[in-house]
């Protein structure tokens, strides 16, 4: 490169070591205040009349720590705002971190049993909330710091904790205005409960695992009906099957038939409903009204009695004869044998997979139960109040899966990619009343108070006698309202009249509806608001074979450990690039470790240029020669790609344009052709090329810096101050031309 070692910038005398500079650099911004947008506009870096720009981070759970997952979401959000930061506009990116109750309490009950060998009922609530509230509070610290290690340009000042005193304080205005409006009642319905937990759980926290589970084909009087629960059926007295089955047109709905069954006979009652498929087994089934949703309705269309076979704790009750108080798994062979022995079974497929219900939280196996609860009514008409929601008036009766549909479909939020549209209208189609309540300890406690049957619902004690329901509200309710919360509301602040709706919503495509859909229903219900204007679905970082990280297959890749070998740029870099919108993307520790090759060539770049341009005063803009022209023409036009690209959301391709120009553009090409100028006789084509070369590195340093924060901040602080337009990046402004 023809360099004297005189000439080079100290810092560029060693390589670029991550660790080193990587701590110092954040240090630094977080004392500059520039993560504030109030204190951006106080410095006269944002004007106070500018544009905001916001997004809320999607709260990690405080049960665990950092993961790649957590990891994409942070790198795509802070590429967002730090571009917008630089284009002038009031960025706010709002922190938080959520309580996961029926996580974290599990969690924390597991650690309890397993170090004291009690359960929560041997301790009791409040010695329980102290463990839960000790834990939670090692858990956010842990979880800021490594937020913070991937260089993230939170507003620390706006910190927000799903329990703290604000979200409390919207959580109970939420919660008394919507049962004041009839969309919240208390009803008993079929719910998913966790006999292990004994707790409900939400439809979307259900997983279902797939299993190997015999399918047992049994006699009912003259039908043959297929089942892989044979301890469900003590009760079955209903048999259902479709209006339009011409196999079964000779019964009549209503007409009652006499069938042995599995403790003696008893009188079966024909059912003709939809639910029925013809194309499914023989086109007949009978139902269990208690512990089966699809049947509890259809019980509920009929009339129908429900009885409840199994109790909370997954043992059966007196309905089951001889095998009361045996637990259900037990209680399954003994069934069988029993049917076996009276004739009653036809045929046994054993090679079978079933999909079983899980609780995603605590991983207990889910027993459905009908349960007296507290539901959001999705379906119930209510007069709209004022709305900014586009397709939606003032005055309108609607109800709140109209909201939930309206939002998206007259262009009030738009979804990246379009594809999960067609995947939100079918869950909103399909959604059921929405149970909210809750039997653990950890979480909002509902503000409902009984006495004597009476109900009410308000924060305080109605007096002497009153007792407070037990039960805490689900999780995704106040992360419902996370959008208008964090921001202040129900007080009407000056954040949330700036701030509100956000732009973004940047999360796992997993999460679509349990999470961005019930934003939605409560942002559009509470202010008339939609809660953002975009929605950007990242996918799911799998392993470099496709495959889904997890422990006992020992394929995570931990992004802690990613930063401290290779650093937090190349980290970053390596889950942008190759990163499509609601695509999921392959990653490997060699990928990682290529985006330090390219820190590294940045590294160099640099002190190439800073050491070739230290004696030019860039005092006048030179007369630039044909060459010269046609780099800085390149220059602005891979400028203008990667911002169009990032406008777009097209994050990766915006990554993979700077990264390709840098490398093979600025360093192979321009570099290379630009040692012969430089060291030329001709001074001012000399001048002329340190002037482009300048312009080549702060711009290049510019649309890097989203991408690739701390490198780029670091040899920024490096460049003169005639050079540079702010003393720090983060802030400086975006190239324009």
């Amino acid at each position: 490169m023809n360099e004297k070692n005189s000439q080079i910038p100290a810092l560029f005398l060693s390589p670029y070591d991550p660790a080193e500079h990587e701590d110092k650099i954040y240090a630094m911004w977080e004392k500059s205040g520039y993560f504030n947008p109030d204190k951006c506009i106080e410095a006269g870096v944002t004007h106070a009349d500018a544009e905001p720009f916001t997004i809320v981070l999607p709260p990690p759970n405080v049960t665990g720590t950092l993961h790649m997952g957590h990891a994409s979401m942070l790198a795509t959000e802070d590429i967002l705002m730090r571009y917008n930061r630089m284009k002038g506009k009031k960025a706010l990116w709002i922190p938080g971190t959520d309580s996961a109750a029926l996580a974290t309490q599990s969690k924390v009950e597991g650690i309890l049993y397993k170090k004291e060998k009690k359960r929560r009922d041997e301790i009791g609530r409040e010695a329980l909330m102290e463990r839960i509230e000790e834990f939670v509070e090692d858990s956010k610290k842990t979880i800021i710091n490594q937020t913070k290690k991937m260089g993230s340009s939170l507003d620390w000042d706006r910190y927000a904790f799903t329990m703290d005193d604000t979200r409390y304080k919207a959580v109970t205005e939420a919660f008394i205005r919507m049962y004041n409006d009839g969309l919240i009642y208390r009803g008993a319905r079929s719910v998913n409960w966790d006999p292990a937990m004994q707790t409900t759980v939400s439809d979307d926290e259900v997983v279902y695992e797939e299993t190997n589970s015999p399918f047992y084909y049994f006699k009912y009087g003259p039908f043959t009906i297929g089942t892989v629960r044979p301890e469900t059926k003590f009760g079955d007295k209903y048999v259902v099957m479709h209006p339009d089955d011409d196999r079964y047109k000779e019964y009549e709905h209503g007409q009652q038939i006499e069938v042995e069954w599995i403790n003696g006979p008893i009188t079966a009652t024909i059912i003709k409903d939809d639910a029925a498929d013809p194309e499914i087994g023989t086109g007949v089934m009978t139902i269990t009204p208690w512990h089966s949703t699809i049947d509890f309705e259809i019980a509920e269309r009929h009339g129908l009695d429900k009885e409840q076979i199994i109790n909370e704790k997954g043992c059966l009750l007196p309905i089951a004869g001889e095998f009361a108080g045996m637990h259900i798994k037990k209680a399954r062979s003994a069934i069988v044998e029993k049917m076996q022995a009276k004739g009653l079974i036809e045929r046994i497929e054993e090679d079978n997979i079933n999909k079983v219900a899980t609780n995603e939280r605590g991983g207990g196996m889910i027993e459905p139960q009908i349960k007296e609860q507290w539901f959001i009514d999705v379906n119930k008409e209510f007069v709209m109040g004022p709305s900014a929601i586009p397709g939606v008036n003032e005055g309108e009766t609607v109800t709140l899966k109209t909201l939930m549909q309206k939002a998206v479909s007259d262009s009030g939020v738009t979804i990246y990619p379009d594809r999960f549209e067609r995947v939100y209208y079918n869950w909103i189609n399909n959604l059921h009343d929405w149970c909210i309540s809750r039997q653990i300890w950890y979480g909002h406690r509902i503000p409902a108070w009984f006495k004597d049957g009476a109900i009410k619902v308000q924060i305080d004690s109605p007096g002497e006698g009153w007792t407070q329901d037990p039960d805490t509200l689900d999780t995704w309710f106040s992360s419902g309202l996370w959008t208008m919360s964090t921001l202040g509301w129900p007080e009407n602040t000056d954040d949330f009249r700036t701030y509100h709706p956000t732009s973004v919503l940047e999360t796992g495509y997993d999460i679509l509806f349990f999470w961005v859909a019930r934003m939605i229903l409560m942002s559009t219900y509470l202010v008339g608001q939609i809660p953002f204007k975009n929605v950007y679905l990242h996918g799911l970082v799998r392993d470099e074979k496709g495959k889904k990280m997890s422990k006992s297959l020992g394929n995570i890749i931990d992004p802690l450990e990613m930063i401290g070998k290779y650093g937090a740029d190349a980290t970053r870099l390596s889950l942008v690039v190759g990163a499509a919108p609601g695509n999921d993307m392959p990653l490997s520790e060699d990928k990682i470790k290529a985006y330090k090759k390219f820190a590294n060539k940045l590294w160099n770049i640099s002190r190439f240029v800073l050491t070739n341009v230290a004696d030019a005063d860039f005092e006048q803009v030179p007369e630039l020669s044909t060459e010269d022209t046609k780099i800085i023409k390149n220059l602005h036009q891979a400028i203008d790609e990667v911002s169009a690209n990032i406008d777009k959301f097209n994050l990766y391709l915006g990554a993979e344009k700077i990264y390709h120009y840098v490398w093979h553009e600025l360093a192979d090409i321009v570099l290379e052709e630009s040692k012969e100028v430089l060291n030329g006789d001709d001074e001012k084509a000399k001048y002329a090329r340190q002037y482009v070369l300048k312009e080549c590195l702060v711009s290049s340093l510019k649309v890097l810096h989203p991408f690739m924060p701390f490198i780029t901040e670091t040899i920024w602080q490096e460049l003169p101050d005639n050079v540079r337009d702010r003393e720090i990046l983060m802030v400086a402004k975006w190239p324009s031309h």
